[in-house]
């Protein structure tokens, strides 16, 4: 478990600990993966994806930064909505990953296209129920399918991945289906970017920022697209 106060103590004590002697953090350098083989049928209207992968802040903070993602909300995923709330989930028993609700534009950028982002630079798909320092299953990496196709998606990218030893050890990402999406706390959308000198950030985060704009500068965005604004609007 890591609450907020426990999670940024860590992240400052980080800044006084010499590299070597430092856990393990989020933000080491990606490899180049494979687009998947199999995509995901380039429909009319925006999608939904939802995906997991370690703290809610980073994963939230690339895909903000991605060509065609349209909103990027964190929240949790997995469990019931009566334990969806962060100092509840940070017990790690309720079946609750954090999670970021990403809607899409299918026309500029596809699902596999999201989901190689995913496995590159968001996060490491090695780490059992654990992301750099954070630890526990509500920092587990894991694919909420919203449907069929995004299953079979899913499932074959990380066989090919997988076959392909993209990887040092194997993919640790499941696939969960049938699990419904609930927004965190106001407190917690657009975290990277209204707090870009928390230490956390700095060390975990915006790293994640830079290595998409280094793997795939053909979809990063240098503006984020924020929930904040994206709720001003459809007010």
């Amino acid at each position: 478990m890591r609450s907020l106060l426990s999670r940024l103590s860590f992240a400052t004590a980080l800044v006084l600990t010499p590299l070597a002697a430092s856990p393990a953090m989020a933000s080491s350098e990606p490899i180049a993966i494979p687009a998947p083989a199999l995509d995901a049928s380039r429909a009319d209207s925006v999608q939904t994806a939802v995906l997991a992968g370690g703290c809610f802040w980073g994963v939230q903070a690339v895909y903000q930064h991605t060509t065609g993602v349209v909103n990027a909300v964190s929240g949790y995923a997995g469990g019931a909505k009566e334990t969806a709330n962060y100092k509840r989930t940070n017990y790690g028993d309720t079946g609750h990953a954090e999670a970021v609700e990403i809607t899409y534009d299918p026309k500029k950028i596809s699902y596999g296209k999201l989901l190689q982002i995913y496995f590159s630079v968001v996060h490491d798909p090695t780490q059992l129920n654990r992301q750099g320092p954070d630890v526990g299953t509500q920092y587990r990496s894991t694919i909420f399918a919203q449907n069929d196709e995004q299953k079979r998606v899913a499932e074959a990218y990380i066989a090919q991945l997988n076959a392909a030893k993209a990887f040092k050890a194997k993919i640790a990402t499941t696939i969960e289906t049938g699990k419904p999406f609930y927004k965190a706390e106001d407190y917690h959308q657009d975290y990277a970017t209204l707090n870009p000198l928390q230490p956390y950030i700095l060390i975990n985060d915006k790293p994640k920022i830079g290595h998409m704009a280094k793997y795939f500068p053909d979809n990063f965005r240098t503006q984020p697209v924020l929930v904040k604004d994206v709720k001003a609007v459809s007010n």
